[in-house]
């Protein structure tokens, strides 16, 4: 078959984009586009050094950094790409890859990382954040989202079928499109995370330093345990509020390269992970390495991680929340290093490869099968 892939962005190789590479590896004849496509020469790499064709959007001012503000022109960005030369269309979308324009002797299987996050559900948390929560700016950025929203739901009816990456944005695509979606976990490299036994007496928080993930949040809560050592890895927009937030117990590190924060995964009691995520892959690297995660118990966290097992839950995004929990960890559980690293396992890059694989192949079969039955 012909094949072409799609997906939202290519800026960076985060967790959407490891994903995207195991699929390009499946498929390596396939053809790429995007919206944008500033990676590196070296990041390229991870995608088996493919490049994409990109749509106007990579030509408008500032688009290497400020296309974010440009999403209103994406769904017309996407709608531009002619794919009427391939047989079977793969979207990787957590934005507008989804709204790629399809015919009836196309399939298209949709991956979905979710629906779009600042249109629907987390809305009013993104202009806040944003700082446009009031104001004519508000209302302006109000009525673009409610646009981009009819036109998301509209163009789910052209996926064929959805892939969720998780059973919590499974939910979401039902809530959203009222489309059924089978989850096939992302691919975590647990391979490139040893086991490591030996624990030391320091807790981890690691992201970027962006609002939603919480890391503010967690110095916080242990700047009020000064007998607690944090150790923080990660760098964004947030880094000096975090940076004002630390008391003496608690090192901020920055940005550091993989083999640091790997290094400090191994060796961590616990990792400390905030954020309400999709499927969030770091607690899975984290136990990959035998290290326990405390977790808020919300989104994806609750497939990957096992209460009492592998992990320990707070239930509120609050300090006094972090540390009951950090509380309880200390104090009612023992973990087994090898138990944590053989649930990690279970999200391996082999595992997803496989599903995914046969997935495809299993409904484009059904699909070209029905074709020809009714040309006869």
């Amino acid at each position: 078959m012909r094949v072409a892939i799609i997906h939202d962005w290519l800026v960076t190789i985060a967790g959407a984009e490891k994903v995207l590479a195991e699929i390009i590896a499946l498929y390596p004849d396939a053809d790429l586009f995007s919206m944008v496509d500033f990676l590196s020469d070296s990041q390229r790499m991870a995608l088996s050094g493919k490049m994409a064709t990109i749509s106007f959007i990579q030509s408008l001012p500032k688009a290497r950094t400020k296309y974010r503000t440009y999403l209103p022109l994406m769904p017309l960005a996407v709608e531009q790409f002619d794919l009427s030369a391939y047989d079977l269309i793969i979207s990787s979308s957590h934005a507008v890859a989804k709204g790629v324009i399809t015919g009836p002797d196309q399939v298209h299987i949709c991956y979905c990382h979710s629906p779009i996050r600042y249109a629907w559900d987390m809305q009013s948390q993104y202009l806040e954040e944003a700082g446009l929560a009031k104001g004519l700016k508000s209302w302006v950025a109000r009525v673009l989202l409610h646009r981009i929203r009819n036109w998301d739901y509209r163009t789910a009816n052209g996926v064929d079928h959805f892939i969720s990456n998780s059973d919590y944005i499974a939910r979401r695509i039902n809530k959203v499109y009222r489309r059924s979606a089978d989850t096939i976990y992302p691919n975590v490299a647990v391979e490139d995370f040893p086991l490591k036994a030996e624990k030391e007496d320091f807790y981890l928080a690691a992201s970027r330093m962006v609002p939603y993930k919480k890391i503010d949040l967690i110095v916080r809560a242990f700047s009020k345990m000064p007998d607690k050592k944090l150790i923080v890895i990660g760098d964004g927009p947030q880094f000096e509020k975090v940076k004002q937030a630390a008391a003496p117990n608690i090192l901020i590190m920055g940005y550091q390269s993989f083999e640091i924060l790997r290094d400090h995964m191994q060796r961590a009691r616990a990792f400390i992970f905030a954020a309400e995520e999709d499927f969030g892959i770091m607690p899975v690297e984290a136990q990959a390495c035998g290290t326990p995660v405390i977790a808020f118990s919300k989104g994806g966290v609750l497939e990957t991680v096992v209460d009492g097992k592998t992990g320990v839950f707070f239930h509120e995004q609050t300090e006094k929340s972090i540390q009951a929990a950090v509380g309880r960890f200390e104090q009612e559980f023992q973990f087994d290093p090898d138990a944590i690293r053989l649930h990690a396992c279970s999200f391996s890059t082999e595992r997803f490869k496989t599903q995914f694989k046969s997935f495809v192949e299993q409904k484009s079969e059904e699909f070209f099968q029905f074709r020809k039955i009714e040309h006869v």
